[in-house]
C-alpha cells in the first residue's frame, strides 16, 4: 500500500482530527448516495462547489475526520434510519474507494494508527437523534456498523430531545432520552451535544457517566446563537472531562451573520417555509441573499472562540469541528480544509504554545475518546 506522509512543517505538523465534516451529504446532495463515491476526490473538487478533497485535507494537516452521517431532521424517523444507513454505507465506500488515503476508524488507538500510516483516519458521527428512529436497537447496529457519535438533536425536536433551534417541548431530555445516554455510555458512542437545546445540554451532563462533546459549536458569550454554548455549560462539561470542538460557521461565529440568519428564518417562516429544514432554509437564503447582502466572518472571529472557550473551559476542553461541506457559506481565511494551519499560525501568535496547539488539533478528542472507551469497558 502506498504511504503517505502528512506534512510537518510549521504548524502544519499538529495533525487535526476534526470533529465534524459533511462530505458525505454534499456528495449526496451533487450526485446521489449511490454514486457519491465516483465523485473524484484525488483531484481539486472546489470547482464542484465542495470544500473537501484529498489534496486539501493533506496540504491542512487533517490526520483524522469524524464525517457526518447526517441527514435532515425533517425526514421521518422510519425514513430517517433508511437514509442514514445509506449515509453509513456511502462512507464505508469512500474509504474502501481511497484505502491509500483514508482509513476506517472506531477507536482512539485506530486513529493515531492511521495518522502514523499518513492515512486520514475517518470516524463516524451521526447528526442528530432522528436517526435512531426512537430505538436503542438501531442505536446499537450504528455502532455495530462504525458510528462513534450520536448528536442527540439536529434542528428539530425529537420525541425524546429538546433542540437548540425547535420550539421547548420536553424541557430538555425525556426518561427515554435519559435512556439514549445510558446506552452511549454502554456502547462507547460519545455523546454530542451540538445542536440541543441548553436544557438538553444540562440534562445529558447530569445522566452522562462519560466525557461529552460538543462536534461542532462555538460559544454563547461571543455569539448568540442558541446553537452555541454557554458559559456555565462549558464549565460543567470541563469539569466532567469533555470537549468542545470550535465550529467555522459564520452565524455561530459573528452576531452579525446571527442576524441576518434570524432575519432569513423569520423570511422563510413568513413564505410558509420550515427554517429548520436544511435543506429547503439554504436554497430560500440563496435567493434572501440576492436582496440582503450576508455579513462575513472572520479566521480572527473563530480565533477569539477559541481564546474564550479555553478562558472558561481549559485548554484540556477544546477542539476544532470546521463543518466544511455543512454550510453554503464560510469564514474569510478558513474557506476550506486546507485552511486549519492559518488559524494555528495565528493561535500561535496569541500565545498558544506548540503543546497548546497539539491538545486543541487532537490531543483533546483522542482524550475524550479514549475515555469513552474506558467507560464502556468498565
Amino acid at each position: 500500500m502506498e504511504q503517505h506522509t502528512h506534512p510537518r512543517s510549521g504548524t502544519g505538523r499538529h495533525l487535526v482530527v476534526d470533529g465534524h465534516n459533511d462530505l458525505p451529504w454534499a456528495l449526496r446532495e451533487l450526485v446521489g448516495a449511490e454514486d457519491g463515491p465516483q465523485v473524484d476526490l484525488r483531484s481539486g473538487t472546489g470547482a464542484r462547489g465542495l470544500h473537501t478533497d484529498l489534496p486539501r485535507l493533506r496540504r491542512g494537516g487533517v490526520g483524522g475526520q469524524f464525517w457526518s452521517v447526517y441527514v435532515p431532521s425533517s425526514l421521518g424517523e422510519a425514513q430517517a434510519v433508511v437514509a442514514t444507513l445509506e449515509q453509513v454505507d456511502l462512507v464505508h465506500r469512500l474509504v474502501e474507494r481511497y484505502a491509500d488515503h483514508l482509513a476506517l476508524a472506531t477507536t482512539a488507538a485506530q486513529v493515531r494508527e492511521a495518522m502514523a500510516q499518513g492515512r486520514v483516519a475517518s470516524l463516524l458521527g451521526a447528526e442528530g437523534g432522528h436517526s435512531i428512529g426512537s430505538s436503542l436497537g438501531v442505536l446499537r447496529v450504528l455502532h455495530r456498523l462504525g458510528v462513534r457519535y450520536l448528536t442527540l438533536t439536529h434542528n428539530h425536536n425529537t420525541p425524546w430531545a429538546d433542540s437548540a433551534t425547535d420550539e421547548p417541548e420536553h424541557g430538555g431530555l425525556t426518561g427515554f432520552g435519559r435512556e439514549v445516554v445510558g446506552e452511549l455510555n454502554r456502547l462507547g458512542m460519545l455523546v454530542d451535544l451540538s445542536h440541543v437545546a441548553a436544557t438538553t445540554m444540562r440534562d445529558a451532563l447530569e445522566v452522562s457517566t462519560a466525557p461529552v462533546l460538543f462536534s461542532h459549536s462555538d460559544a454563547r458569550a461571543l455569539c448568540p446563537s442558541p446553537r452555541n454554548v454557554p458559559d456555565d455549560v462549558l464549565a460543567s462539561m470541563a469539569s466532567a472531562g469533555g470537549v468542545c470542538m470550535a465550529t467555522f460557521v459564520p452565524q455561530f461565529v459573528s452576531p452579525a451573520c446571527w442576524r441576518w440568519q434570524v432575519e432569513a428564518r423569520e423570511a422563510a417562516h413568513g413564505a410558509g417555509l420550515d427554517p429548520n429544514d436544511h435543506p429547503s432554509m439554504t436554497r430560500f437564503a440563496v435567493s434572501w441573499e440576492e436582496r440582503h447582502p450576508r455579513p462575513v466572518a472572520t479566521l480572527q472571529q473563530v480565533a477569539d472562540h477559541l481564546d474564550h472557550l479555553r478562558a472558561v473551559a481549559g485548554v484540556e476542553h477544546v477542539g476544532l469541528g470546521g463543518d466544511f461541506d455543512g454550510t453554503e457559506q464560510v469564514v474569510v481565511g478558513l474557506e476550506d480544509v486546507a485552511a486549519y494551519p492559518a488559524l494555528l499560525t495565528e493561535l500561535a501568535g496569541r500565545g498558544w504554545s506548540s503543546a497548546d496547539l497539539d491538545a486543541l488539533t487532537h490531543g483533546n478528542v483522542l482524550r475524550v475518546l479514549q475515555d469513552v472507551e474506558d467507560v464502556a469497558r468498565a
